[in-house]
């Protein structure tokens, strides 16, 4: 059903970057049936670049009349820390992504070769400045010591997605019936199972699962940001989740869902509320993105 893989290279060759890319998403957090609030934080969030041509007398087939370029980027981040800081986490970690995409001059929304590792450079340094922007918060509330969030993200160039991702939280691909995990869970039982040491079905009732090897926290440990790109095909699906429907849901019901219901509106509703109907035992957040991709028109130009 999944694979658990890692790939922290850029693509040799940007795919699909040729194509048009429409993206249908919805989002939905809910607490949970036994929280009495909500630590999880998601973001949906398109990035355009628009030239429209007013008035000039250079030869028609040389300039576009309107063209934008586009980026829709995904978020799910779930805070921990006690009391108000694990929602501060989650909150902070996302709205300093924002910041900083704002304040970059020089946004990358197109990709080459060279541009596809600069964005992977890029996006590692953010996850760095959202680590010591937690960090400044809890020099100004010592009360927030400890807090932390995972983080998880996807953005699609074109036909190219990049993952990057912190924690346990988690991306998956549904494509042509099967689902397969984006992410790797960084947690300690993650690590014990990798070294042998437990077997897959013992991880799931095991007293240290939820305990994050990986994390953005305010204990000055550095982070291992996780970064991958995928080429997307026609028809696929991106699941961002937090453990609340990884822990209450098994897989095999969250491919049902993806592919039995026809708008990522309701297919985020059903996940949410088929965690809440085995238990809910925490927050729940989700993100479902569809792709439709097509080859783009000829008379499309552009510098």
């Amino acid at each position: 059903m999944t694979d658990d893989t890692r790939d922290t290279a850029a693509p040799a060759e940007p795919s699909h970057q040729d194509v048009v890319v429409t993206v249908e998403t919805s989002g939905l957090s809910d607490r949970g049936l036994r929280r009495d609030g909500n630590e999880d934080h998601f973001l949906i969030a398109r990035i355009d670049r628009t030239w429209r041509t007013v008035q000039t007398n250079m030869p028609t087939d040389m300039l576009p009349s309107r063209e934008t370029e586009s980026v829709t980027a995904q978020i799910v981040a779930d805070g921990m820390g006690g009391a108000a800081g694990g929602e501060v986490a989650s909150r902070t970690a996302i709205g300093t992504f924002v910041d900083i995409v704002l304040r970059t001059p020089n946004l990358i929304l197109r990709l080459d070769t060279q541009s596809a590792q600069a964005v992977m450079t890029r996006m590692a340094a953010r996850f760095e400045q959202i680590k010591l922007a937690l960090e400044a918060a809890v020099r100004r509330d010592p009360t927030l010591a400890g807090m932390g969030t995972t983080m998880t993200l996807a953005v699609n160039f074109r036909g190219d997605l990049l993952v990057a991702h912190v924690g346990d939280s988690r991306a998956y691909l549904y494509r042509h019936g099967r689902l397969e995990r984006l992410t790797r869970d960084q947690t300690m039982v993650q690590s014990l199972l990798e070294k042998g040491a437990i077997s897959p079905e013992e991880m799931a009732s095991h007293p240290m699962r939820h305990l994050l090897s990986g994390v953005l926290g305010t204990k000055g440990k550095p982070i291992d940001v996780e970064l991958r790109f995928i080429g997307l095909e026609d028809g696929d699906q991106v699941l961002l989740c937090t453990d609340g429907l990884t822990e209450m849901v098994p897989e095999s019901m969250i491919a049902d869902v993806l592919a039995n219901t026809d708008t990522a509106d309701r297919a985020s509703r059903q996940l949410v509320d088929l965690a809440n109907s085995r238990g809910g035992k925490d927050n729940v957040t989700v993100v479902v993105s569809r792709y439709q991709i097509a080859a783009a028109s000829p008379d499309s130009v552009g510098p």
